[in-house]
């Protein structure tokens, strides 16, 4: 009998990958359940992420009064636009916390 344990490790891989990105039935600016809990976070640390982007399309200005209108800070509106986009893309974050040893 053939060892399926590779194709079986192949296919969870494939179920977590696609179980990280965003369904694709559901509105696609709802933010993931795990950005939604990491963004809300507290004690998230956070870093800075700068890129020249066309001055046209006026992203300070328009995130701006979207933080006027919605109360979500600027970080995190560019935190959840970014995932949600890099997910529906196929990339998720790698979000697997460090097994603890508690022996």
């Amino acid at each position: 009998m053939p060892d399926l344990s590779h194709h079986a490790r192949q296919l969870r891989d494939l179920a977590d990958l696609l179980e990280a990105q965003s369904s694709p039935l559901q509105d696609p600016y709802t933010p993931h359940p795990d950005t939604s809990e990491i963004v809300s976070g507290r004690h998230t640390s956070r870093g800075q992420l700068n890129y020249a982007v066309p001055d046209a399309l006026q992203f300070q200005r328009r995130i701006r009064r979207y933080n006027a209108d919605s109360g979500i800070a600027h970080g995190d509106i560019v935190a959840l636009a970014l995932d949600a986009f890099l997910r529906a893309k196929g990339y998720p974050p790698n979000l697997k916390s460090p097994q603890v040893d508690m022996s």
